[in-house]
């Protein structure tokens, strides 16, 4: 009776231990997550993800921007653009100027709609000519591609009579591109990026931790060299060129003027080994089979793409991709702008569309 009693007597307290332990485990996690939300809600204004920002339009099948939205640091117009209202119909004499992109576009980073460099281009266009009327619409929208914009354009921006329109894409198309390449040579099993796995869903602390580990996984990798594709640059591109081409067409079928920009990374030639890794992370984490080399020669294909585009539809280019410092100070990941970025990005756009006459002739009569 004895020993039972000494046995049950251990039993308990190891249940009890055990369920200190998963009490304060459960405490510390809580903790952790309450810290995550709340920095995330300083840093951004709110704890939403990025998900909770978006509805699935039906009638053109497209992911937009809840209209109306107010979440943080990011609001919507009564249209679904990011930005102030814009009057419908046009009113006459205002010049309105289109941006077409993806998550870089639509700038989730920046600490306002104020400073999103569509916001700043107007901004100084207004500025160059004080007694133009000028308004804008950021189309914007993260995880788009140049084919998702296309249907943009037609179905929400044209009814909108853009004067002019300024295209920028890159990274989602190559990502893509890259992806169903890396299947095709038996690199990775499925073209789709990963899915988190389902806390993700529930818990920012999990989802930050993911990703995270995911990021770390594909560095070590491409450090390492393993489950690496191998790219000749010169064949790639092919159906971005097709797309673009396409969307600058259609562009000009709605605006005087068309612009493309090339597209600005954090990486960039000059950096050390381990600050090419560093600038790489977003990049490796949907592309975790390349390497910071691999990514350098396929962003600057994609701009020669860019450039070529420009030139055999007459549209104008926005070069200058690395007049923006690749830096953290310019920078939040691979491609995402912070601020200072943002307003670097800007000053290349307005300076390429303030030396474009047919732009200045837009604005030239109310000046």
């Amino acid at each position: 009776m004895e020993a039972r009693r000494d046995r049950l007597s251990n039993r308990v307290k190891w249940t009890v231990l055990i369920a200190l332990i998963i009490a304060v485990m459960g405490l510390v996690f809580g903790a952790a997550e309450i810290a995550i939300r709340v920095r995330q809600t300083l840093k951004y204004g709110s704890a939403a993800t990025v998900e909770d920002l978006y509805t699935i339009d039906r009638r053109i099948g497209l992911r937009v921007p809840i209209a109306n939205l107010h979440s943080g640091h990011i609001q919507t117009n009564s249209l679904g653009f990011r930005g102030p209202e814009i009057a419908v119909p046009k009113p006459a004499g205002t010049a309105r100027i289109a941006f077409l992109g993806a998550s870089t576009t639509w700038c989730g980073e920046v600490s306002s709609n104020e400073k999103v460099w569509p916001h700043l281009v107007a901004a100084q266009l207004r500025h160059a000519y004080p007694k133009a009327a000028i308004d804008y619409i950021n189309a914007g929208v993260p995880g788009y591609t140049v084919e998702s914009s296309i249907a943009n354009l037609r179905h929400r921006v044209a009814p909108l009579q853009p004067d002019v329109i300024v295209i920028y894409h890159a990274t989602n198309d190559l990502s893509g591109e890259l992806r169903d390449l890396a299947v095709a040579k038996g690199v990775i099993r499925d073209s789709k990026v990963q899915t988190p796995l389902w806390p993700s869903n529930y818990s920012l602390l999990w989802n930050l931790a993911e990703k995270n580990v995911r990021v770390w996984l594909a560095q070590k990798k491409a450090e390492a060299n393993i489950g690496r594709l191998d790219v000749e640059p010169r064949s790639l591109g092919d159906d971005f060129r097709r797309e673009l081409t396409a969307l600058v067409r259609a562009a000009q079928q709605q605006a005087k003027v068309v612009a493309v920009a090339t597209f600005s990374t954090q990486l960039r030639t000059g950096q050390t080994a381990d600050q090419q890794l560093q600038a790489s992370a977003s990049g490796l984490y949907y592309m975790p089979f390349m390497t910071p080399a691999g990514l350098l020669v396929s962003y600057k294909r994609y701009n020669e793409i860019i450039a070529e585009v420009a030139r055999s539809t007459g549209a104008v280019l926005v070069g200058g991709e690395d007049a923006i410092p690749g830096d953290r100070a310019h920078f939040t990941d691979t491609v995402h702008f912070t601020d200072a970025g943002s307003q670097a990005m800007a000053d290349r756009v307005s300076k390429a569309l303030l030396s474009t006459p047919d732009v200045t002739t837009l604005l030239v009569p109310q000046r």
